[in-house]
């Protein structure tokens, strides 16, 4: 890439956080024929894995572990990609280009990649370092948790997001018997607001979780250092044989603050994925990136993103000035029987109104948010082979008629 290290070689490209955001990178590099090194660098001992599964399949047991990895682990050796794996990095110098590593290694680079995603908020509250209390992150997270769902177990769930929903649905599935304790009136309020987020209180209800909602958690009560409940604010206590943890994720930007790089909820990029410093990039959770559609910076933690936005690092990084990331922004999840892909972007309270098409009570059905006649965002539950055409109606940015969208009869490419 022209320039070249203290001893004369060829500096390498390298990525910090062996992700899946980490790994799709080194394989875009490679498959836009990038020939010099690239040096992929991860805290973890496990080899870039995805992380959808740890609170899906392989938590239920039905995705096997080697499937939750991005690559065979040969892949690395032959695509010549240096996989540092257990290392963590103490500090990043922009100016001089350089990665130190905390055994004071340091390495000098040509780009540099940041894909280091995001941590689990912790649970600020006594008692919260006790065994049994758990969060998910890691695969041995997973694994801990796993071995903690089994039939009769209390588990209590703090938090009624994905993650804690996910869990709450693989525990009931268990047989455990399950409590989610939630601040909020209604799970995922934030994200879809309440006509929709009554859809998965229902379902939840349904396979016998007992939703508890505008509850505080005061205190994890235990004995010998073990957790044994969760006292709420009103006095009660919810018997826990094991707590999980779901309050939500903060981007990891600790390294980018200290190298001086500009953050605000994630590390800024432009829509190039380029950051304030030259030649340092980020994708993944970590990036706070300008999202041309949107006109606005947006971070996004989902898997969508991990295995997209690389692509357009790796291009960006070789030199291509028209690599761009405008895509929409999609995630998914499955909870007991139901199915459900998400397409586009809403702020919170940033619609006007819900259309349904297909009615919420049958679990089958897709739901629309509008502003101002627009459609921001689509929905499809346990409806198939629709993302398209609502990635399409959130891109054109048209005006939609509701009655229209709301027919089954009319097909969404012409509405």
């Amino acid at each position: 890439m022209g320039t070249a290290d203290d001893s004369g070689r060829e500096r390498p490209i390298v990525i910090v956080g062996a992700s899946l955001g980490g790994a799709k990178a080194a394989q875009a590099l490679r498959e836009a024929g990038h020939r010099g090194g690239i040096v992929l660098i991860g805290e973890e001992h496990e080899r870039p894995y995805e992380r959808p599964p740890l609170s899906k399949g392989y938590l239920l047991g039905k995705t096997p572990r080697e499937k939750i990895y991005v690559h065979p682990p040969q892949w690395y050796a032959e695509n010549d990609v240096t996989l540092r794996l257990g290392t963590s990095v103490a500090a990043i110098d922009p100016a001089a280009h350089t990665v130190t590593l905390a055994d004071d290694g340091r390495i000098e680079y040509a780009k540099l990649l940041l894909t280091t995603g995001s941590v689990p908020r912790r649970l600020p509250v006594p008692g919260a370092d006790q065994d049994g209390v758990l969060y998910l992150r890691r695969v041995e997270d997973s694994d801990r948790i796993k071995a903690a769902l089994r039939p009769g177990a209390r588990v209590a769930v703090i938090g009624a997001g994905w993650i804690g929903l996910e869990t709450a649905a693989a525990a009931r599935e268990a047989g455990a018997e399950v409590t989610v304790l939630e601040a909020a009136e209604l799970p995922l309020l934030r994200v879809l607001g309440r006509e929709v987020a009554q859809v998965f209180a229902d379902l939840h209800r349904s396979h016998g979780v007992d939703l508890r909602f505008e509850v505080r958690v005061e205190e994890l009560t235990g004995t010998d250092g073990t957790v044994t409940g969760v006292r709420l604010g009103d006095g009660s206590t919810v018997p826990a044989d094991v707590v999980i943890v779901g309050i939500g994720i903060a981007p990891a930007t600790a390294l980018a603050e200290a190298a001086g790089l500009e953050t605000d909820n994630g590390i800024k990029t432009d829509e190039h994925l380029r950051t304030s410093a030259p030649d340092v990039y980020a994708a993944g959770d970590v990036a706070n990136a300008y999202h041309p559609l949107f006109a606005r910076h947006i971070r996004v933690e989902h898997w969508a993103n991990a295995v997209n936005q690389p692509q357009t690092a790796a291009r960006a990084m070789l030199g291509e000035d028209d690599a761009t990331y405008d895509r929409v922004p999609y995630f998914f999840t499955d909870q007991y029987d139901l199915g459900m892909e998400y397409v586009g972007y809403v702020d919170p309270g940033g619609y006007d109104r819900v259309v349904f098409r297909g009615d919420p009570a049958t679990r089958e059905f897709i739901a629309f948010w509008l502003a101002d006649g627009r459609v921001l965002a689509g929905m499809n539950v346990n409806v198939w082979d629709v993302t398209d055409p609502i990635r399409e109606l959130v891109r054109s940015k048209r005006t939609v008629d509701p009655a229209r969208l709301a027919d089954p009869a009319v097909p969404l490419g012409e509405v």
